[in-house]
């Protein structure tokens, strides 16, 4: 197996930024996205990388982009680094399978989460209040229950290691407006249902997922990630019982056992054993073979 890829350093272009798994690079009018094998949990990037993590996710991404085109414009350009202006082919090595070539966009300050079912925090939510970022849930409900219908619960877009805020609706349209709010709504919801149905088909439910969108002149394009067990919960089917926690094919195992070690979430993060990083991986990556027939491929 290739070294995993904590970070990337390429001299010849301009790093934009790092974020909690991206490594993004700006070339003019447009972005060079690669996906790292960095994981974060509770907003904390961990000191372990997961070897392929980010070869998964990119894989992973350019599937469902390929999927949802008609129902949403996305801001893939190429993920063929051949394709790639020439001052990135120096780094193709590395790029290969866990890199985008993206438009640039003026990227929402809302991140869009659709919620199919009640877990995490939407579950410490209802708990409290009944409520989920102002939406009223009926009385009764158990932790992972499906809900009626999907609901979109967005948060605020915070800096690495802040958690993001949930807010409501309202919160939204003071944000950005009443027309771009019901939009990003109503496609954050259409994007989840048509997913969560061709997911259902191979045995995973996706419990909850978040997107992001950008502005591009005047068309609202969807960008980063999406549909990945980074920004999803993906449950197996097969094992899922609402009353409690389910098993999980994304992060969750890790978020469990930093739970079980009682840290505090706040940086910085343990080190991981070799065991919870391997079995991360392992988790990723049955999602990627669950999902498509890619797995060998990476």
């Amino acid at each position: 197996m290739e070294l995993p890829v904590f970070e990337t350093d390429f001299p010849d272009l301009v790093l934009l930024k790092r974020g909690k798994v991206r490594d993004i690079y700006d070339l003019g009018d447009k972005l060079l996205l690669v996906a790292t094998d960095r994981i974060s949990a509770f907003d904390v990037v961990m000191p372990n990388p997961i070897p392929q993590k980010g070869k998964i996710l990119t894989q992973i991404s350019l599937f469902w982009l390929d999927i949802m085109k008609p129902i949403a414009v996305n801001h893939l350009i190429t993920s063929d680094v051949n394709q790639y202006p020439e001052e990135c082919h120096p780094y193709s090595d590395i790029l290969k399978g866990r890199s985008m070539l993206v438009r640039k966009t003026q990227p929402l300050p809302v991140e869009c989460v659709v919620r199919g079912y009640l877990s995490g925090s939407g579950w410490n939510a209802y708990l409290e209040t009944g409520e989920i970022c102002g939406i009223k849930l009926p009385d009764g409900l158990k932790e992972s229950d499906r809900l009626p219908e999907p609901i979109f619960t967005p948060s605020t877009k915070e800096e690495i290691g802040i958690h993001d805020i949930n807010i409501d609706f309202n919160e939204v349209v003071r944000l950005i407006g009443p027309a771009r709010s019901q939009q990003i709504k109503e496609l954050s919801i259409r994007i989840y249902q048509k997913g969560a149905e061709y997911a259902a088909e191979k045995g995973i439910i996706i419990a909850d997922t978040k997107f992001e969108f950008g502005i591009d002149g005047d068309r609202l394009i969807l960008i980063d990630e999406i549909l990945t067990p980074d920004s999803s919960r993906f449950w197996p089917k097969k094992s899922y019982q609402p009353g409690g926690p389910q098993l999980s094919y994304d992060k969750q195992y890790l978020r469990d056992y930093l739970i079980s070690i009682k840290w505090n979430k706040t940086p910085p993060a343990p080190n991981l054993p070799l065991e919870v990083v391997e079995n991360t991986r392992l988790k990723y990556m049955e999602a990627l073979g669950s999902l498509t027939d890619i797995r060998h491929a990476i």
